[in-house]
């Protein structure tokens, strides 16, 4: 009986995985849903009388895990990166012309793969073997979350690729919530008495986030993949244009906007921009522009990469929805650098998708600038989506009596004193560490992700430690024991224990990730990093006078005499101290001697590495007394090309400059030895 169990069961696998891809790829279902829901129920009712028949790709297993406590790590093979945006016609047109100037001659009319810009939550799917891996957020572009279990869950996502699948196949796309499911789901919210989604968006995001899966697979979510990343043992690996690509990604299962088509020059892209912007709201999902890539493949290695975008791809924005509401008090936040930010509290309207209450008025000469009072009627537009802003004073609707909004002499956190220096914008709280709210943005900072990574020290837990004035410094999360951290609202005693691990474990750490996490204004990682290579250690720094520090390639005026000013504050040294004092330690990052293996040498690193990531590798030549510029001039020793290389590999061959690949540098840092020019 095993063998014709194993027979039916390998057939009705077959059955349901052919009807899937008929009715989410290709949407044109053969079979009514009652058929479907009979062969799954005859599926289940096997695998559950043969256990030792189930598999991991089974379409029974879409929801099998546990819930977590946790998302785990993800470090994507080839980062994910974001896109330009255009927000007009010249800007289509600026960045065709880029293309055909970068190009060079080029026959005709640059062919582009146009689809609509699909809002929702980009993700990395992993198969090997045809069969689902792992799934992950984009993150921040080089890591993200593992989001395998609620991936699955989604029906749209084959858990198996059909026909010849590579061995290894990454591929990008979004997860979003078709407009008709989302209504459907609302009202059955709403008719059980429970709170509704604001938007199709942050419902897609919200199901993919869910500890448990079983919640994810009851939500109408859908995915529509639009890219790759690794490609490994597979002739589709040499695809030469992107819309074949799509194609071949249909083939195997996926499932890609339908429509996505292929136009000829920019006037084909606005043409596309202008019918997708007429037909947006009947489309079945909710999109906020479209986007333009260079179809051709060897164009798009040719013009490769600006910083984290690629410069053969330009997403062009939908203008953002205006509305009018009024001004109902205009508050002053306070941020980690002590920065006094005007907010203009709003009459709640509903605009781009949310309900806004408020808008940032940027700063003093921002407010005077469009003469926001209290009481105004006010144009509101959420900026690229996002971010809401006050566009205009509708001032003939002025009420009267107002009177211009004043800047506070003091903090309305802390009462400290509020400055404004000579020549900038902002207005600043001088209490520093005495401000809560400057603590406890230094504290979120501090605790970030690139900076010392202490996982699960969120908003909220800081917020209780800071009211409770538990923590007054970084260096008093050090002192925090497993029992205070339990006693806090809604920590349990393996909440409290993660966090005790977490923290403990931030103990060691690197300079980069130090001097970022301290929070000195103007100080970000590339900085970050640029002092480390430099000074070597964070006791050189600190005796550095601001012409020293001035000395740092890649720093400015501005920023040494920030860095020189932070380190001038005696409470600043000793939270240094402090830190030490409760274990932090970090590598020395340079070896400063003339004599070092690689001293006097430049190097440039581009592309993406495999074995190491850049700031890895940049860090190691360091190590051995080397300069790692972030740009390719004739002063230039070695150019380090990984795969995806831009610009900077054109350059170094345009000057003579030497090229080496990731075996190379590898040897160079085994060797431990000048390599010869």
């Amino acid at each position: 009986m095993t063998d014709a169990a194993q027979r039916r069961i390998v057939a009705l696998r077959a059955a349901i995985e052919h009807h899937d891809y008929r009715y989410h790829v290709l949407d044109d279902p053969e079979i009514p849903d009652a058929e479907y829901d009979r062969l799954m129920v005859e599926l289940r009712e096997l695998e559950a009388r043969h256990p030792e028949l189930v598999t991991p790709d089974s379409p029974t297993q879409r929801v099998g895990a546990a819930p977590l406590d946790t998302f785990g790590e993800v470090v994507h093979r080839v980062p994910m990166l974001s896109l330009d945006n255009g927000f007009s016609a010249d800007d289509a047109r600026a960045f065709d012309r880029r293309a055909r100037e970068r190009l060079g001659e080029v026959d005709g009319a640059i062919d582009y793969a146009a689809e609509p810009k699909l809002d929702g939550l980009a993700i990395s799917i992993t198969y090997e073997k045809g069969v689902l891996a792992q799934a992950s957020t984009r993150g921040d572009g080089t890591r993200g979350e593992d989001v395998t279990a609620n991936i699955r869950a989604i029906r749209g996502v084959p858990l198996r690729l059909r026909g010849a699948a590579p061995a290894l196949l990454e591929v990008r796309g979004e997860v979003f919530m078709p407009v008709k499911g989302f209504e459907r789901m609302n009202a059955a919210l709403a008719a059980r008495g429970e709170k509704t989604f604001v938007n199709p968006r942050n419902a897609a995001a919200g199901a993919v986030r869910q500890l448990d899966p079983r919640v994810t697979a009851s939500r109408p979510l859908a995915f529509f993949c639009y890219g790759v990343g690794t490609i490994a043992d597979s002739a589709l690996a040499q695809w030469r244009r992107y819309s074949e690509l799509l194609g071949s990604l249909r083939d195997l299962g996926l499932r890609t906007c339908p429509e996505s088509t292929v136009v000829a020059g920019v006037d084909g892209c606005l043409a596309f921009y202008e019918r997708i912007g007429h037909a947006r709201a009947k489309l079945a999902y909710q999109i906020d522009g479209v986007v333009y890539k260079v179809d051709r493949r060897d164009w798009q290695e040719r013009l490769g990469f600006a910083a984290r975008a690629p410069r053969w791809a330009l997403a062009h924005k939908f203008p953002a929805d205006e509305v009018e509401t009024a001004v109902t008090a205009v508050e002053f936040q306070v941020g980690r650098t002590g920065a006094v930010t005007p907010v203009a509290r709003l009459r709640p309207v509903f605009v781009g998708g949310v309900t806004v209450s408020n808008a940032t008025l940027h700063n003093m000469d921002e407010v005077a600038r469009k003469d926001v009072r209290v009481g105004d009627t006010v144009v509101i537009r959420r900026a690229g989506d996002v971010i809401p802003e006050v566009v205009r004073v509708r001032a003939e609707l002025r009420p009267p009596g107002t009177h211009p909004v004043a800047l506070p002499t003091h903090c309305p956190v802390c009462g400290s004193p509020v400055v404004r220096e000579e020549g900038e914008a902002v207005a600043r709280c001088t209490g520093g560490f005495r401000c809560q709210a400057q603590r406890r943005e230094a504290l979120r900072h501090f605790a970030s992700r690139r900076a010392l990574d202490i996982d699960g020290l969120g908003e909220r837990i800081i917020d209780q430690l800071v009211a409770a004035d538990r923590v007054r410094s970084p260096a008093d999360l050090y002192t925090l024991t497993k029992d205070e951290l339990a006693a806090l609202e809604r920590m349990g005693d393996k909440s409290a224990q993660n966090l005790v691990d977490a923290i403990a474990a931030s103990r060691e750490t690197t300079l980069p990730r130090l001097l970022l996490g301290l929070g000195i204004r103007e100080v970000g990682e590339a900085t970050a990093l640029a002092l480390a290579r430099h000074f070597g250690d964070i006791g050189a720094l600190m005796d550095a006078d601001e012409a020293q520090i001035r000395g740092v390639p890649d720093v400015g005026p501005v920023v040494a005499a920030h860095v020189a000013q932070f380190f001038a504050d005696s409470a600043n040294r000793e939270l240094i101290d402090a830190l030490r004092r409760h274990g932090m330690h970090w590598p020395v990052v340079v070896e400063r001697a003339a004599d070092a293996p690689l001293a006097g040498l430049t190097f440039v690193l581009t592309g993406r590495l495999a074995s190491v990531t850049r700031e890895e590798a940049g860090a190691a030549l360091a190590a051995l007394g080397a300069k790692v510029a972030g740009s390719v001039s004739k002063k230039t020793n070695f150019v380090v090309a990984g795969e995806e290389a831009g610009g900077k590999l054109d350059k170094a061959r345009a000057l003579g400059v030497a090229v080496i690949d990731e075996a190379a540098l590898t040897k160079i840092l085994a060797d431990r030895r000048r390599p010869r020019t």
